[in-house]
Parts: C-alpha cells; structure tokens; sequence
C-alpha cells in the first residue's frame, strides 16, 4: 500500500521531511503548501515533489491527499491537526503537540473518533542516549530506575536568531519569546522515551530573562513571556522523579548535542554529556561515547542548507549511531540526509508504516501527550512561582 501526503510549512526542515518521504517506498506522492506561496513552490521544485496547493484548505480538499505532515509555528499545531483529522487525513506533527490541555484532549478525541492515524515527530524518542536507555531498561541493567534527567540546551545566539528571524517576519520578536517550558518534548521525551511511565506532578521554577533586547520582554512577547531558561521536577507514576532543563540563554555547545539525558537506577547509571557520554556501576565506569555518536550525513557547507543559520546545521547532518537498528529502514534512505542524531529516518519509516498498516506509531497521540502536557503543566506551575501542580493522564491508546 501506498499513500499521498502534503507537507504545510515550507520552512527549513521541512525540506528535509520532504525529501525521506518522496524516497519512501510506502508513499505515492508528496505535495507542499505554505502561506508564502512561493516557498511552497520554491520547495516543490527543490524536492522535485508532484505539486503546491495555494492554501491548507484546498489540500485538505483534495481527494488524493491521504495524510498531511505539519511543519508550522510551533504554537498553531493543535488546531492544525483536528482540522486535518476531521478532513479525513492521517497526520504527522512536528513538535510540540499542542499548547493547551484543551488542544491535547480534542486531539486524543479526534484520533479514537477517526480511527486515523496521528503521530508527533519527536526527535529525542530516537536520540541515541534514549534508544541505549530502552534497551538496558529491558534487559533490567539499571535495576530498578528512579531518577532521570533530560536537557534542551539550546542558546538562542546559536542560531534561534536567525530562525526567529525566518519565521516571524518583522513581528519576530513577539515570537521568539515562546516560553521554554512550552517546548519541553526533546527533554521530556528523551526521558519518557526510555522509561515506560508517565509524570503525575511538577514544580517549576523560571528565570526572568535580562539581556534587554526586546526578546524574552513579556511586553513584546505574544506570549506575555519573560522566562529564558527553565527547570521543572517531575514526580512519575509507580515512584521515583525527573528533572528537565529547558535553557535558552546557557553557555553550552548546543550546535554539538542540543538535547542530553541521564539515567540512575540501583544498580547502574548511564550520562551523557556535549562530547562524551558513560555507563557507570558500582565496580566503575565505561566511555561509551562512540557506541552514541552519530555519523554525518550531509556537508554542513552543502547548498541545500544555504537557507540555514551555520550554528543549526548539525540538526540538519547527524545520522544514525552505531546503537542504532537500521534493519527496519527502506534501503532508499541508506544513503540520504538525515538529522537529529539520526531520528528523522525513524520518524517517517515510522509513520509511514502506521498509515500503511493500520497500527500506532511510536509516539502516538497518547504518548505525545504524555511528552508534551507535563511541560505546559510545568510552565503554568514557574508562573506560580515553583506550586506543585498535578498533570492528568490520557492513558494508553484506545
């Protein structure tokens, strides 16, 4: 079997997005639109994709459109997609899920109404650190788990300028000021996507941004927004805790690894840090920095990234690690671009597969929200100043 879909968003990964799922054997056609017209036109010639819609409305519309892959502003997902999924597509998201609970549980309402298939693209879930993670969880090497930590380490002088810049036109800094904890799904996921529970309550604390440009200015921001950096603790399900970072304004290398993670349990531990990463025991520790190292894909100099801030580019080039299983990927991506640390191969072989086969792709509407509601929860808990706030639960897909 095989399906059309139509990417909205022609911005800068969508390109990328665009490219693995015209190589994937299971989809028959891939179309492009975007509220600046000729981006979408500019991506369709650049992909060689089948077409452009004028509008979001008209591809919905059209019949031969099966799925729709949503790379807007982050804020606009939620909507975006019960639109979809009431036109009768399946849809691939980009983070975050949502912005609201309210947007979370329609989502979860639509999809069990529709049968259709939903799935968040959250790159961490495939992050090398998580996927050594799930496999030493299941072999129980940490015996029993009951600490983690995720980081999104991300200065905005390492490129989110330019990409604020890119995306928001002339109101860009109303926008830039989106607030950390609102973002949490490649710190939170990288955790939840390794340890099989879900958080139950959080207290948060954020610090008020001071570098005086009018970003981060709850004045400008549309989000009435004043929090640059952001640290929540979780309480999870069955006992034990988390701890997130969400940094905007950090002196850390995040062109290197913008997303880190560590685990504790009685018997071992593991931590990865910018450049090297460890298993520990109680008898000592091993570098285990190669077996989590992805190899490049793509020249950081190549002309497909013109487009891109130099301090993003990474994202743009990692590939898999050696942890990886690359058994289940079509031979059509051994050789193509890939990012994140190697996960965008396995976000779209996973989608594509969930649409062709009628099953629930790895982060499904159930897990996304487990990835992304705790963070909005959190935010409200740092507005607050640090309550103990509970987070509901969607549970397990229906």
């Amino acid at each position: 079997m095989t399906f059309s879909i139509g990417i909205v968003g022609a911005g800068q990964f969508a390109g990328q997005f665009a490219k693995l799922f015209r190589a994937h054997p299971g989809v028959r056609a891939v179309h492009a639109t975007d509220l600046l017209p000729e981006r979408a036109d500019q991506l369709v010639a650049a992909e060689r994709l089948a077409g452009s819609f004028p509008s979001y409305e008209a591809m919905l519309a059209a019949a031969d459109i099966d799925a729709v892959g949503i790379f807007t502003q982050r804020w606009t997902h939620g909507p975006l997609v019960v639109q979809a999924l009431r036109a009768g597509k399946h849809v691939y998201s980009a983070v975050p899920m949502a912005i609201t609970q309210e947007e979370i549980a329609e989502i979860i309402d639509v999809v069990r109404e529709t049968g259709l298939t939903y799935m968040m693209g959250e790159t961490s879930h495939y992050n090398p650190a998580t996927v050594h993670a799930r496999n030493q969880i299941a072999e129980g090497a940490f015996g029993r788990l009951f600490y983690a930590e995720g980081d999104y380490v991300h200065d905005m002088d390492l490129g989110f300028y330019d990409a604020y810049r890119y995306s928001g036109g002339d109101n860009w800094k109303a926008t830039a000021s989106y607030p950390p904890l609102l973002y949490p799904t490649h710190s939170v996921g990288g955790v939840l996507g390794a340890w099989q529970t879900h958080a139950v309550s959080v207290s948060a604390i954020g610090v008020p941004d001071d570098r005086g440009d009018g970003v981060f200015d709850a004045e400008v921001s549309q989000f009435g927004n004043d929090h640059s950096n952001a640290t929540a603790l979780f309480e999870v399900a069955g006992g034990g805790s988390f701890r997130t970072n969400e940094f905007r304004r950090v002196g850390y290398p995040s062109h290197i690894r913008e997303s880190r993670f560590r685990f504790f349990g009685t018997e071992a531990s593991m931590e990865q840090l910018a450049t090297v990463s460890f298993w520990q025991d109680k008898k000592g520790a091993t570098d285990i920095s190669e077996l989590l190292q992805p190899k490049p894909t793509l020249s950081p100099d190549d002309p497909s990234l013109e487009h891109i801030s130099p301090a993003l580019r990474d994202a743009f080039t990692s590939g898999s690690a050696p942890v990886h299983d690359r058994s289940q990927l079509p031979a059509e991506f051994q050789h193509l671009p890939n990012g994140h640390e190697g996960s965008h191969h396995f976000l779209v072989d996973d989608f594509v597969t969930a649409v062709n086969a009628g099953t629930q792709p790895s982060v499904n509407a159930w897990v996304a929200a487990r990835y992304t509601l705790p963070g909005i929860v959190a935010h409200e808990s740092a507005k607050r100043g640090g309550e103990r706030l509970a987070i509901p639960d969607f549970g397990e897909p229906g």
